[in-house]
Formats: structure tokens, sequence, C-alpha cells
């Protein structure tokens, strides 16, 4: 096995792809485009079952990262018992703000999303949008902390809730 570079990852390492979430690298492969060979990563997605090749070259591009470490995940719930900031301004740039914040893969701004569109049921109503988007965002949370505490989706979920409902 080559020696392992700082930017390289390991068969079986649990990684983070920003535009779709957690997943496993489960090989490396290559492939000729075009009569160019590339070496891919092949990346399984756990929650979409879906399988991505990410050239070794395009890593740094698309965001590829190693998942979050325990200090990141103590952040991320310090975040999400904060007051939400509410901003006066129209959903739809709000709503461009949140997907970028989701898509970045950084999970620090996707508890933002989360803690900023959070109701409990006392609290006024959402819109069909903002329901959506905090679940997409649950979710991506979710599946990253299970990974990091070595837990499943259904309790990180559980845990992310209670803290939200405890605040």
């Amino acid at each position: 096995m080559p020696t392992k570079k700082n930017n390289e990852f390991k068969i079986g390492e649990v990684v983070v792809y920003p535009k779709h979430g957690v997943g496993e690298i489960i090989k490396t492969e290559s492939m000729e485009i075009a009569k160019i060979k590339t070496k891919f990563y092949v990346v399984k997605m756990e929650q979409s079952k879906l399988t991505i090749r990410v050239p070794l070259d395009k890593q740094r591009e698309v965001g590829l990262r190693k998942i979050s470490s325990k200090k990141i995940i103590e952040q991320v719930f310090s975040v999400l018992k904060l007051k939400p900031k509410i901003r006066r301004i129209m959903w739809s740039r709000r709503a461009q703000e949140y997907d970028a914040k989701i898509y970045s893969g950084d999970p620090i701004k996707i508890a933002e999303v989360i803690r900023d569109l959070f109701r409990k049921n006392s609290q006024p109503e959402q819109s069909y949008s903002e329901r959506q988007m905090f679940q997409a965002a649950l979710e991506r949370l979710a599946r990253e902390v299970a990974a990091v505490e070595k837990t499943d989706y259904f309790q990180a979920t559980e845990k992310i809730e209670n803290t939200l409902y405890n605040k």
C-alpha cells in the first residue's frame, strides 16, 4: 500500500462530501476518461444509497473531508443552545443563505440553520419550505454526529432535538 499523504483517505474511512453528507470510502479505482487515466475515491453515501466517484485530484475542490472531531461536535451543541437569529429579510433570501450553509458541509453552519429554523409546538407554524429545509439540515447534521459519536442516526437526531427543546 502506498504511503499515506496528508490529504489521502483510507479505504473504510468515514468522510463528508458537502453536497451529499456522510459516506464511506469503499475503494479507489482508476478509470480512463477521454484518454486521460484518473484515480477516484469511490464513496458510498449511506443515506441516499448513492455511490459517488471523486477524482483524487479534485477532492479539495469538492470539499471532501474527514468527519468532524468530538471538539467540533461539542461546538455544534453549543450553537444549538443559543437563541435563534431571526433576520427580517424575505424568505427567499434567507432560504438561499440556509441552503448555502447546509451544502457547505460545515457542521457549525448546519447547526445554525437548525437553531434558526427550530420551532417548539407553542410557536407559530412554519411554512412547508421551512420545515423541509429544517429536516434536510437535521438529517445532515445527525448523520455526522452519529458517525463521530459512533451511535446511530436516530439516537443522534434525538440528542439534537433534546438539545433544542431543553434550551
